[in-house]
């Protein structure tokens, strides 16, 4: 298959756009830094943000007990020291004294113990990060305060990384919510961080202002702007501080603009072509096929990753073996080949042949646009390698934020899917717990492999390092044979930034804006 047609005909669409836009310039206020992303947000409920802008913006109105650096550390937010029970199943946190939340209210170990508690209240049906990805991996039981400053948190077991995965929690103030709606809630935040929310006009923008440290400008402005080449016109135009989702034919007349520059780094994100095996995508057309791990095996071999990587995203990248960020995955396993040759006969041996029309089956693939660097190219690109081995593929391609998101919330996208999940570099267990359990938020497939999810007592349970890895082996070994991805890329990120502006991007898709200034 050749991409070059789709790569110029997108190429040219950029650069005439970027003729008709760029026609002024302007700067921003020296207080007021602004911030261009790819896809809306949906809600500022603590309990049901799940993407990363989504998360981007909030991490700036609420704060955490404790944060992640970008290389891993551990470092103190709101609480200030940290003790674990000799069993690793209590977590008692010290809060800092003095703390507020942005209505003036004192913000104590009740509050965070409220926070926790909320979240996890099934009433309140969240689905949001917090609840079914960080509750679901820790085994959250309750949250107790102890006194005014020393608030615990109870695990059903012990898990090596929760210290990490707990630092995800917004928290908020137990008066403030108990007086809204959930609905209201999710429309006006009352943080506990550095800015609150000033206004925001859905599909447009996000106001903050600054309320205390850390944080260098006065106001931070999220603009929502879907179209790559607006995004690179307003950058160019100084309308724009910082844009996400830079499209890599639009790079050279950044650099080349004189007033702003691309940041590119090796993400953590994993992008993968998603087979639901949900009974609801089984009764769907392709759905009984894919429920055959030696169907979804084929498959690999079906789509040429490499050149979809180097036409596309215009990087050189390895082809994914797995859910685990280089350099903690699996030593020892190869990426799966293209060879469609490979991917035919494993399909004729599964019993899937070609009918008289050359058709194997016929499947829907559901993707979001404009939440990825190139996605739209990306999965049409997808579909053909796949329609190449026979398989006869409806695209059906949607609005990120308020068609697609909501899929992502009931897990039904399918039967394949377009995605992308957000990974680390600390520890490769916080990469595979996307799949801490059957019914984990994060677990999209509805993948329920017990040689997988049995082990994660055994996780727990482990006494060294060596058994450790051992363990993370074997489930990788399995996630790779039989899994419910097929393997794609590790997302290259691509930023553009101002040359006013000092700031350096994360791996880890993280803006924080925190340590951004003037140069």
């Amino acid at each position: 298959m050749n991409l070059r047609t789709l790569v110029a005909r997108a190429g040219g669409v950029a650069l005439f756009c970027l003729t008709v836009i760029v026609t002024a310039c302007s700067q921003q206020p020296e207080d007021a830094i602004v911030v261009g992303l790819s896809a809306d947000i949906t809600t500022f409920e603590p309990g049901m943000i799940s993407s990363r802008d989504n998360a981007n913006i909030a991490r700036h109105i609420f704060a955490g007990l404790f944060s992640l650096t970008s290389e891993g550390d551990h470092v103190p937010d709101l609480a200030h020291t940290l003790e674990i029970s000799d069993d690793g199943t209590a977590y008692v946190y010290t809060l800092r004294e003095g703390l507020t939340c942005h209505d003036g209210e004192s913000l104590t170990a009740e509050d965070v113990a409220y926070t926790f508690n909320r979240i996890a209240d099934p009433e309140n049906r969240f689905t949001g990060n917090s609840p079914g990805f960080v509750f679901t991996s820790i085994g959250f039981q309750d949250a107790v305060a102890l006194d005014d400053l020393r608030v615990q948190i109870n695990l059903a077991r012990k898990n090596p990384i929760a210290f990490g995965l707990i630092t995800e929690i917004y928290i908020h103030c137990k008066d403030a919510y108990e007086a809204m709606t959930l609905d209201e809630a999710a429309s006006n935040p009352i943080g506990s961080g550095s800015y609150r929310l000033a206004s925001w006009t859905r599909g447009s923008e996000v106001v903050l202002e600054k309320t205390r440290e850390p944080g260098n400008f006065q106001r931070i402005v999220w603009r929502i702007i879907p179209e790559a080449s607006t995004r690179t016109a307003e950058l160019i135009s100084g309308n724009a501080d910082i844009i996400t989702n830079v499209v890599p034919e639009q790079v050279e007349a950044i650099n080349g603009s004189g007033r702003a520059e691309v940041q590119v780094v090796s993400g953590t994100r994993r992008m993968y072509l998603g087979f639901s095996l949900s009974e609801g995508s089984r009764q769907m057309p392709g759905g009984e096929a894919i429920q055959d791990p030696r169907v979804r095996r084929a498959l690999q071999y079906a789509v040429d990753v490499p050149t979809i990587c180097r036409q596309l995203l215009s990087v050189e990248c390895e082809r994914a073996t797995g859910l685990v960020n280089p350099p903690n995955d699996h030593p020892d396993l190869e990426p799966y080949p293209y060879d469609p040759s490979t991917a035919e006969l494993l399909l004729d041996e599964a019993g899937w042949s070609r009918g008289s029309d050359g058709i194997r089956f016929a499947i829907r693939l559901q993707a979001g646009r404009a939440r990825y660097v190139n996605d739209v190219n990306i999965v049409l690109a997808i579909s053909q390698y796949l329609q190449d081995v026979g398989l006869d593929v409806e695209v059906d391609l949607m609005e990120w934020a308020s068609v697609y998101t909501p899929l992502l919330h009931a897990r039904s996208m399918g039967p394949l899917f377009f995605l992308g999940t957000g990974g680390g570099l600390w520890s490769p267990i916080y990469d595979m717990t996307d799949m801490a359990e059957v019914g984990s938020s994060t677990n999209y497939t509805h993948w329920d492999d017990d040689r997988w999810f049995s082990r994660w007592v055994d996780l727990a349970e482990a006494s060294t390092p060596e058994e450790t890895r051992s363990i993370i082996d074997e489930m990788l070994q399995v996630f790779y044979d039989d899994g419910p991805w097929l393997h794609l890329y590790f997302q290259p990120d691509f930023y553009g930034v101002s040359t006013r502006i000092d700031w350096t991007a994360r791996r880890d898709e993280r803006v924080f804006l925190f340590e951004a200034g003037l140069k």
